[in-house]
């Protein structure tokens, strides 16, 4: 049978990182909560054919690249300057727990990236103090799941990791355990 990534992580990630950080118990070893994906419609939302045409697509592909589907996320407040009214849609969410959280990550780690022109590495200033991750992707396209053949709509989406870590070095060394590529810190002029 199989062995999912949850179960890898599990068995092969999760005492890498105890034995790296000198954890004895496996439980207060640094784990992933969540993974919340992004998508801001922007501009997008302004076009004439959006509720028609342009919503029901971006729906589509977030829900081919995540695996579930997406709920819409409304304006709090009216601003005129920006021709918003309140309630109307500006983005989509998506989190992701459990088996597809993993799955996503897996993805992320193996076949995104890989794709990404020009990857040089995550910047280290994308871990935040509290050790959640945060990735943005210019354009989906970077998902093998969609193409830019067939697809009608072009957006950016954003990722977030968030992580139960109590330091940011003890979720900097579980992003690395699970495949995360970082940039080497620069060296400081002197």
């Amino acid at each position: 049978m199989k062995q999912g990534y949850k179960e890898q992580y599990e068995n092969k990630v999760l005492p890498e990182i105890q034995k790296e950080l000198n954890i004895k118990n496996k439980l207060a070893a640094p784990r992933l909560e969540k993974v919340v994906v992004n998508i801001g419609l922007g501009r997008a939302s302004q076009a004439a054919n959006f509720r028609d045409k342009i919503f029901p697509e971006i729906v589509k592909e977030m829900m081919t690249i995540t695996g579930q589907k997406p709920s819409s996320r409304g304006a709090k407040q009216s601003i005129s300057g920006f021709k918003l009214r309140e309630g109307e849609i500006i983005g989509l969410k998506t989190t992701l727990r459990g088996a597809r959280m993993y799955d996503f990550i897996n993805k992320l780690v193996k076949i995104v990236y890989p794709r990404v022109r020009d990857f040089r590495g995550i910047d280290l200033k994308n871990v935040d103090e509290r050790g959640n991750l945060n990735l943005g992707f210019k354009d989906h396209y970077v998902f093998a799941e969609t193409s830019q053949e067939t697809s009608t709509v072009d957006f950016g989406l954003q990722v977030t990791l968030v992580c139960n870590a109590k330091k940011r070095e003890d979720a900097l060394a579980l992003y690395r355990h699970v495949g995360f590529l970082f940039k080497a810190p620069k060296a400081s002029k002197k």
